[in-house]
C-alpha cells in the first residue's frame, strides 16, 4: 500500500457555489490530502487527516492552494504547432492552417512525437484530464492514447471523421472511418484510464453516409462519448445547412443521424436558435464555452446566461489550436472578459468550479475526477497566486480567497502552476 500527505490550503467543491450555500465549497487553511494508491483517502484539516498515516511521507506544498486538477472538454492533438496562426476566420483558417498541419499526422513517426510534447504542456499548466480531436490517421490516435496510457492520465479522445471537403490526405470514407473507430475503440476504450469519443469533425467535412456510420457507432456503444463542432461561426452555419437538404437548422442535421445525449460535447454553439436550445436541452446534450477561440476567429460571443436558462448544460475548454492557450486560467479570464461585454457576471468561485467539478460532470465522470473527495482519483493541481512579481505586488492588497483566486484566474498561466498530480504522482516537481 502506497500513501503520502499532501499539505496546503484545500478548494475543492461539491456543488456549483452560491452564496446562500457555503456547504457547496469546501476550503480548509491548514489542509490535508491522504492519498492511497493513486485515490484520495481522507480529506480534512491537517489535525484530522495527519493521525490516518503517521508513518506516511509529507509533501508540504504550504502556502499554495491545492486543488482538483483542471479539466479541458475541447482540444485539438494536432495542433500544437497551429496555434498562434494569423488572421483568418473559421473556415479559411482551418484550410489555411489546420488542413494543412494534420495531414503531417499520418506519419506515425510525426505523432509519436508529437504525442509527449502535447501531454507535457497539459500538466505544465494544470490540466489532467482533456477531451481532444485526434487526427484523421489511426496512427495519431495510437499516439495520443499510447502516451497519455504511459502517464497514468485520464482522457479522452477519438479519430476524427472527414470524407469530404478536406484534402486527400485527410480524408477517410464512411466505412473505413467505421472500421478504423471500430479498431480503435477495442485497442483503446476502457484501457487503464482512457475513454473513446467518436469524433466526427463537423458536419461540413462529413456525408450523409458517414453520419450515417457515426450514428451506428454512436447506437451501438451508448458507452461511449461524441465530440464535434456545432454553430461556431455563421458562415459555417449556413454552409453546413446547404449541405444537408432538408436539415431545419444546424442543430437538426445532427439530431437525424442520432448524436444528440448526455455524453454528446458540441464545441462553441455561438449562434444556436432557441429551437436549437431546446433540442440540446432535451437530450441532455453539452455545449463546450471556447472562449479564447471565439475571440481569436472572430466567431461571437457566447452567450452563456442564455444557454444556461434554456436548461442546456454546458462547459469550458481552451479548443487549442484556434485558442491561444492550454492554461485553463487563461481561458475562464476571457471567459469572464466576453461575459462582461455581454452585462453577465463570472464569479471567481464559480470559475474554478467550472474548471474542475463542473467539467467533471459535463464528462459524466464526476464519480473518479473534479473534486477532492475520498474516493476520487488523485489528479491535482497546486497553484501559487504570487507566482510573478506583479501578481506578488498585486497579492498584497487581497483580503479574501474570492480575491485570491481572481488574481490567479486574470494574471495566472503555467507560472503559476507548482506542481500537477496525476494518480497521486507529481509530473512536474518545480517546487524549489
Amino acid at each position: 500500500m502506497d500513501e503520502t500527505l499532501i499539505r496546503g490550503r484545500l478548494l475543492s467543491f461539491a456543488e456549483a457555489p452560491r452564496e446562500d450555500d457555503p456547504s457547496a465549497v469546501l476550503y480548509v487553511e491548514d489542509g490535508a490530502l491522504l492519498v492511497r494508491d493513486g485515490r484520495i483517502a481522507g480529506a480534512g484539516t491537517w489535525a484530522e487527516i495527519a493521525p490516518l498515516a503517521p508513518g506516511a511521507p509529507v509533501v508540504d506544498h504550504r502556502p499554495h492552494l491545492i486543488l482538483p486538477g483542471f479539466i479541458d472538454t475541447h482540444i485539438h492533438f494536432p495542433q500544437l504547432q497551429v496555434i498562434g496562426s494569423w488572421g483568418a476566420q473559421l473556415l479559411d483558417w482551418l484550410n489555411a492552417y489546420v488542413f494543412v498541419e494534420e495531414q503531417k499526422f499520418a506519419d506515425p513517426a510525426v505523432a509519436e512525437a508529437m504525442a509527449p510534447r502535447f501531454f507535457d504542456e497539459l500538466l505544465r499548466h494544470g490540466t489532467t484530464t482533456a477531451v481532444a480531436f485526434c487526427s484523421v490517421h489511426p496512427a495519431s490516435v495510437d499516439a495520443y492514447f499510447g502516451e497519455a496510457h504511459r502517464r497514468g492520465m485520464r482522457m479522452i479522445g477519438g479519430k476524427v471523421l472527414m470524407d469530404r471537403n478536406a484534402p486527400e490526405g485527410l480524408r477517410d470514407t464512411a466505412q473505413q472511418g467505421y472500421d478504423e473507430s471500430k479498431a480503435l475503440i477495442e485497442a483503446w476504450h476502457g484501457k487503464g484510464r482512457l475513454h473513446y469519443a467518436v469524433s466526427p469533425r463537423f458536419a461540413i467535412t462529413s456525408t450523409e453516409a458517414q453520419m450515417e456510420a457515426a450514428g451506428a457507432l454512436i447506437a451501438e456503444r451508448p458507452d461511449l462519448h461524441v465530440q464535434t463542432h456545432l454553430s461556431e461561426n455563421r458562415a459555417e452555419c449556413e454552409y453546413a445547412v446547404s449541405l444537408f437538404p432538408g436539415a431545419r437548422d444546424y442543430t437538426d442535421i445532427y439530431e437525424r443521424y442520432g448524436f444528440m445525449g448526455p455524453r454528446t460535447l458540441f464545441g462553441h454553439c455561438v449562434h444556436l436558435s432557441d429551437r436549437e436550445l431546446g433540442a440540446l436541452a432535451d437530450t441532455g446534450s453539452v455545449a463546450v464555452f471556447n472562449p479564447t477561440s471565439n475571440l481569436f476567429l472572430g466567431s461571437g460571443l457566447f452567450d452563456l446566461s442564455r444557454v444556461e436558462a434554456m436548461g442546456v448544460r454546458t462547459a469550458v475548454a481552451t479548443d487549442v489550436g484556434a485558442g491561444t492557450s492550454y492554461s485553463m486560467l487563461a481561458t475562464m479570464d476571457e471567459a469572464y472578459k466576453i461575459l462582461q461585454l455581454q452585462g453577465q457576471k463570472l464569479a471567481p468561485l464559480e470559475s474554478f468550479y467550472r474548471m474542475t467539478l463542473g467539467n467533471a460532470r459535463a464528462l459524466g465522470l464526476e464519480a473518479h475526477v473534479g473534486s477532492l473527495a475520498p474516493g476520487r482519483d488523485a489528479d491535482l493541481v497546486v497553484l501559487d497566486s504570487r507566482a510573478t512579481p506583479a501578481m506578488a505586488l498585486r497579492s498584497e492588497t487581497v483580503r479574501t480567497l474570492a480575491e485570491e483566486l481572481f488574481v490567479l484566474q486574470t494574471m495566472g498561466d503555467d507560472r503559476s502552476v507548482v506542481e500537477t498530480y496525476v494518480a497521486g504522482r507529481p509530473m512536474l516537481d518545480t517546487r524549489a
